[in-house]
């Protein structure tokens, strides 16, 4: 990258960073908008001539509103395709009784004994995304596969833990 081009992007980044986050934060919360406004800059900085762009606030903007459409379809698609229902096990309340607590460590049981048996990436997504809470975006980062792949031993986690339970 020329030293021209990187004075240009710097500034371009100091100029428009703090409307674009509040603008994502606005539509897609604040922890995606943070990924969605580094991508934005990267592609942006992808384009070849993004120097010679004639409002180069506009055209970021309509980065970050084609990033979101593609969030909200992900979005969409992953409720869809990983949306089982109810989760697989139940927390036993203070109110069940010995029969349905026994049932609940059961399936707990089987579900923990079935994500053992997971192949290891497939257990890693799973674990990642069901236990710490981090979403498919995120556990595809930290190992290093796609966030499709991800996606795909997720479900293919959900799925096995439903069949264990039938």
């Amino acid at each position: 990258m020329s030293d021209s081009k990187f004075i240009s992007f710097r500034e371009l980044f100091l100029r428009n960073k703090r409307g674009l986050l509040t603008f994502l934060t606005r539509r897609v919360g604040r922890e995606e908008a943070s990924d969605l406004l580094q991508e934005t800059f990267v592609r942006a900085l992808r384009h070849d001539r993004f120097e010679n762009v004639a409002d180069s606030t506009a055209f970021l903007k309509q980065i970050a509103v084609n990033l979101t459409r593609d969030f909200a379809r992900r979005r969409k698609t992953e409720t869809r395709y990983l949306d089982f229902g109810d989760p697989p096990v139940e927390t036993p309340s203070e109110a069940a009784t010995p029969e349905e607590s026994l049932e609940s460590r059961r399936k707990t049981r089987i579900v923990l004994e079935t994500i053992d048996a997971l192949p290891p990436r497939c257990r890693e997504v799973c674990l990642l995304v069901m236990h710490e809470g981090v979403s498919l975006n995120e556990a595809a980062r930290r190992l290093g596969i796609s966030e499709t792949m991800a996606r795909r031993h997720l479900r293919l986690a959900l799925l096995r833990c439903r069949a264990a339970l039938d």
